[in-house]
């Protein structure tokens, strides 16, 4: 749908709107209890924020933001790979792109109403003309999001093939901090992580909270637990409860990079709902994998 079809068919006076720049449309939501925007390229979660809150999502300020350009922050979904591709000549003769397709793919709006002092929203993505290049032409994907002072957050993964269909998948949610040097997580104090910072060393569990001090790139496996980003300096908890996800990772550069300013890393934390490596999914035949994310906010003011 172009932009006049979506305010025509899915508008909602004062709480859904839609408007385009740079050739990227976007929902722009003004529900009861929280703002929040979402693009149509990669279903993408660019700002949410409850009333009276800061915004719960971080955005970096040299984000690409153009089509067919992977943006940095909010919630980008990985899809159906995680990180780098493993299949070397999967595309054009080399890997696919980092994370897969599914972030720099356009998505459809397909339901859009207003429940309560929520907004509920579900995209959808079908093969397309490079997930068919890639070897991906009979899946289909769902994205549902309930927006409110929660957010919710369901990816449904759909083989209608007549073979199983190996995936991984992530909700890569950069969430908003007054300063990741001075925030602790828990949640994961029992298990042990492969460390992507040390030549993806095997570590144990630490059996203490996590805080960051340096870069941090930690893959969680075999856990379902959830976890809390504490932060003195918004007075606040960010709790992740997870369904259906058996991976964890927990990310920050600790430095700049092409889209990320000098000034801006300190700003954010990653932890992520993922199923992926040795959690990757094998979906049977007409089969479908739901997987869902329920960020809440505890204010310690």
């Amino acid at each position: 749908m172009d932009l006049k079809e979506l305010q025509d068919h899915f508008s909602i006076p004062g709480v859904l709107g839609f408007s385009e720049e740079h050739g990227l449309i976007r929902a722009d939501i003004t529900a009861p209890s929280a703002n929040a925007t979402v693009y149509l390229q990669g279903a993408h979660i660019t700002h949410w924020q409850p009333t009276g809150q800061q915004d719960v999502m971080y955005m970096s300020k040299k984000s690409d933001m153009e089509p067919g350009k992977p943006m940095r922050g909010g919630v980008p979904i990985a899809f159906p790979w995680f990180a780098t591709d493993s299949k070397q000549d999967r595309w054009q003769g080399k890997p696919g792109p980092s994370h897969g397709f599914a972030r720099i793919q356009p998505w459809t709006l397909s339901f859009a109403a207003q429940s309560g002092d929520e907004l509920h929203l579900t995209f959808t993505l079908a093969p397309t003309e490079l997930s068919r290049e890639m070897g991906f032409d009979k899946f289909r994907c769902a994205f549902e999001l309930r927006i409110g002072k929660s957010l919710t957050m369901k990816l449904a993964v759909a083989n209608d093939d007549s073979k199983p269909m190996i995936v991984e998948e992530a909700l890569h949610t950069y969430f908003h901090v007054s300063d990741v040097r001075q925030v602790s997580i828990t949640g994961l104090e029992p298990t042990g992580y492969i460390d992507k910072t040390d030549n993806f060393a095997v570590k144990p569990a630490a059996h203490a909270p996590i805080v960051p001090a340096a870069f941090t790139d930690r893959i969680y496996n075999d856990t379902t637990a959830t976890c809390a980003i504490h932060d003195p300096g918004f007075k606040r908890t960010i709790t992740i409860a997870k369904e259906n996800s058996d991976t964890t990772v927990v990310f920050n550069p600790w430095k700049a990079m092409p889209d990320l300013g000098e000034d801006e890393w300190h700003n954010f934390v990653c932890v992520e709902t993922v199923n992926a490596g040795r959690n990757k999914l094998t979906i049977e035949p007409g089969k479908t994998h739901v997987m869902t994310s329920h960020v809440t906010i505890t204010d310690q003011r």
